[in-house]
This record gives C-alpha cells, sequence and structure tokens, in this order.
C-alpha cells in the first residue's frame, strides 16, 4: 500500500480480508500433502533469499537505529543467520507435524442410534498484529497454514522491509502447491489505520492475536469487534528452594535472565529461600553483575549483596525486557508463589527444588500459562514445547492458553452420524 487516506486503508483492508476470507475455504478443501507442499517450498525459497532477506533486515536495523530505538527492540529485529536457520527450521518442522484438522474425538453412540463426536477445524481467517521481530511472519504463517487458516499479517513498521521478503516467499510457496496467494498477507502500509481497519472486521477476521509491547495489546484488547487472544506482560520467576542442588540454581537462574533479554519468558524477578541466600546470592550477584546485569533487592536482599540497588513496589511487576532483575529473599515457598500471585502475570514460572512435595505444589498452585520444575524459563516457547513454531503466548484461559500452536488455531464442531433415525 503507498500513502492513502484512512478511508482508502479501510477499504484496502476489507479487500484483503474478503480474498482471505475465500482463500480460507480453498484451505478447509485442501489436502494436508498441499499445505505441507507450500510450507516446504516456502523454506526452500527464503534459503534461496538470504541475501535479499539480509539486505532488506539492514535496512531495517538502519532505519531503526536512526529512530532511536532501544536495545532490546533492536534485538527482537535483528535476523543473524541462525535466526535465519531457526526459521527455515520452523518451517519444515511444522509441516512435518501432524495435521490437526479433520480429527475426530469422542465419538459415542447414543440410546437413539446415533454416533456423536467433535472434529477439529480451523478458525477460518486470523489477523496477526506484532511488533519487531521478522521471524513472527514466518512462524505465524506457517501455523496458519497448516490449520489451514488464512492469515492477514501486519508488522511493525520497523521490520517492513525484512517482512516484505517473507511474506513474498510464503505466496510464493502458496502458489508452487497450488493454493490461493491471499492465504498469506501482508499489509505494507505503515499507517496505524491499518490496524484500526483489520480489529474492525467483524465477520470476515475470526481471531486477532497482537505480539508486542503492553501499550500495543491494552490498544487491541480495547478496540477490538473480534475475539482476541493475548498476553500483555511476561513478568516470570524463578523460585530456588531450600535444600535445590546450587549447581542447578545458579546454572538455571543465569540463564533464565542472561539468555537473552528481550522475550516475554525471561526471567524477571528473582525468588529465593532465606535459607539458601547466604551462600547462592554472592555466587549469583557476581554471576549476573559480570554479564552487566543491574540488581534491585529488597532489604534482605541488601544486606548480602550491597551492590545492589533498592528495588521498589513498582520493581516487583515490571517487565524490564533489559537486563536488570529484581530480587527478593522470602521465607518459604508459601511466601513464594504469594508474590508471585501478587505480582505474577500469569506467563511462567519455575522452581528449583530437591522436594518432590514441593516441586507437585508449585505445579499445582501457582496459577500461570506453563509452571516449569527445574528448568529454565526460556523453555517457554513453542518451538521448544515441540510445537515446531508459536503464534505467540496466550495468558488468557479461554480458548487457548500458554504457546499457542497449530490446536490453538482451530475450534471444534459436533458431528453426528446416523442410519436414518429421527427424534420422536
Amino acid at each position: 500500500m503507498s500513502t492513502a487516506s484512512p478511508a482508502d486503508i479501510v477499504a484496502e483492508v476489507r479487500t484483503m480480508a474478503l480474498a482471505a476470507r475465500q482463500a480460507s475455504r480453498q484451505l478447509l478443501a485442501s489436502a494436508t500433502a498441499a499445505r505441507n507442499q507450500a510450507l516446504l517450498a516456502a523454506a526452500d525459497i527464503l534459503q534461496g533469499r538470504r541475501d535479499a532477506l539480509s539486505e532488506a533486515n539492514t535496512l531495517d536495523m538502519q532505519r531503526a537505529q536512526s529512530n532511536a530505538l532501544d536495545s532490546a527492540l533492536l534485538d527482537r529485529l535483528e535476523l543473524t543467520a541462525a535466526r535465519v536457520d531457526d526459521m527455515l527450521d520452523g518451517l519444515r518442522q511444522v509441516a512435518a507435524l501432524p495435521d490437526p484438522v479433520g480429527a475426530i474425538r469422542d465419538m459415542r453412540t447414543r440410546p437413539s442410534g446415533i454416533r456423536v463426536g467433535k472434529m477439529r477445524v480451523p478458525l477460518g481467517v486470523i489477523g496477526i498484529i506484532y511488533e519487531s521481530r521478522p521471524n513472527v511472519t514466518a512462524d505465524a504463517a506457517s501455523l496458519c497454514l497448516k490449520s489451514g487458516n488464512a492469515v492477514i499479517l501486519r508488522g511493525g513498521s520497523e521490520a517492513l522491509h525484512s517482512n516484505r521478503v517473507i511474506a513474498a516467499a510464503m505466496a510464493d510457496g502458496l502458489a508452487m502447491a497450488g493454493l490461493d496467494r491471499a492465504a498469506v498477507q501482508l499489509i505494507q502500509t505503515r499507517d496505524r489505520a491499518a490496524v484500526g481497519a483489520l480489529l474492525g472486521l467483524e465477520g470476515l477476521v475470526d481471531l486477532v492475536i497482537p505480539r508486542g509491547g503492553r501499550s500495543l495489546i491494552e490498544r487491541i484488547s480495547a478496540e477490538a469487534r473480534v475475539p482476541v487472544i493475548k498476553h500483555l506482560d511476561g513478568v516470570c520467576h524463578v523460585f530456588i528452594d531450600e535444600g535445590a542442588d546450587p549447581d542447578m540454581a545458579v546454572a538455571i537462574a543465569v540463564n533464565a535472565k542472561t539468555q537473552r533479554y528481550g522475550t516475554c519468558n525471561t526471567m524477571e524477578t528473582l525468588l529465593i529461600h532465606q535459607q539458601e541466600a547466604g551462600e547462592l546470592l554472592p555466587v549469583l550477584a557476581k554471576a549476573y553483575l559480570d554479564a552487566g546485569v543491574e540488581l534491585r533487592g529488597c532489604k534482605r536482599t541488601l544486606a548480602v549483596v550491597p551492590d545492589a540497588q533498592a528495588a521498589t513496589e513498582a520493581d516487583w511487576g515490571m517487565e524490564y525486557l533489559g537486563p536488570i532483575l529484581s530480587v527478593c529473599v522470602v521465607d518459604d515457598i508459601d511466601s513464594a508463589m504469594s508474590h508471585i500471585a501478587r505480582y505474577g502475570s500469569g506467563h511462567t514460572e519455575a522452581i528449583v527444588t530437591s522436594d518432590y512435595q514441593r516441586s507437585q505444589r508449585f505445579l499445582r498452585e501457582v496459577d500461570s500459562a506453563s509452571v516449569m520444575v527445574n528448568a529454565s524459563t526460556r523453555f517457554a516457547d513453542g518451538f521448544e514445547y515441540g510445537l515446531g513454531a508459536e503464534i505467540g503466548v496466550s495468558t488468557d484461559k479461554l480458548h487457548a492458553r500458554g504457546p499457542v500452536g497449530l490446536e490453538g488455531l482451530t475450534s471444534e464442531k459436533y458431528v453426528v452420524l446416523g442410519e436414518g433415525q429421527i427424534r420422536t
């Protein structure tokens, strides 16, 4: 799209949605093999266009740097060779996943003789609104296609050049498989009116999934006239329990924070049992400070780590998305779970423990989309969960929760098989 009036943008987005609706009908009737062929072809096309993608991403990075984007957003925007490899692997992994569409479960025979069950079906047309990460273009498109859905993509203006290359490869892959190119469409204007236009397409768009900062997601939640699945924040915790293996505790707590800063599954608050604080906090503090992480701690933390800054009330609920960590010494597992319940965002929490009973309590009682025992919060994404890729992480409880993969992009309908039965 070129520069246009708001009315023109609304009309063009609606035209895209009408084409997507038509494409979704074709996808509903398509064979799994055709959708897989489209994904594999798109991966091969992108492999052949790596230089073009690198050049496009360089343009995006230069523009972002000139606009003074912060380091977390720059990290999300950059497509390193390894990240391109991961994106291509994700496409191929999604192609290899079982197709959920058409699967029938829970068939049972009723006294009338009819058989009743549920069939998994696509949602139809999905809108994805996201910021910074160009790999979302491939991840979102691949999961939507595999699950039989058409998708309209609206990436952030900062990633437009990269997104164009990726979306074009996805559309070319569709064409090679004999499927409608309109099943993957990218909104190519930087004008924010396009977001409002997409959110208002009730009856044409079946679901919107936002991926980005809090302000974006709050806006979409407030304005959308179509269903939304989302998460607002990733305030993730690691709790080091009394008696935890010290080497394991240090390894997990350091990895959960420093492996990558700008992701929603990065730990933002470390909770540590009072009995372990004296031994482990100095070791952890050195590792964090050596990595350039600023520590903000409670009074008991400051007594052990004098180099830390005093945490404010706002720090406990903060998603830093950068090299800052809140640290709180707690009395026991109940105090840790109470802290999480008060300040957590329902995304991902982990406990490091050697006690089976406490690990099971943590799993049962912590109300988050992902709850872990003796593992880094950084595993909380679709690729690591075996989904091939993810379209987002939902902290909602309906209809999908946690990393949203293929099944989260489908619904179910009742199917009834009879042999001429009538109701009397």
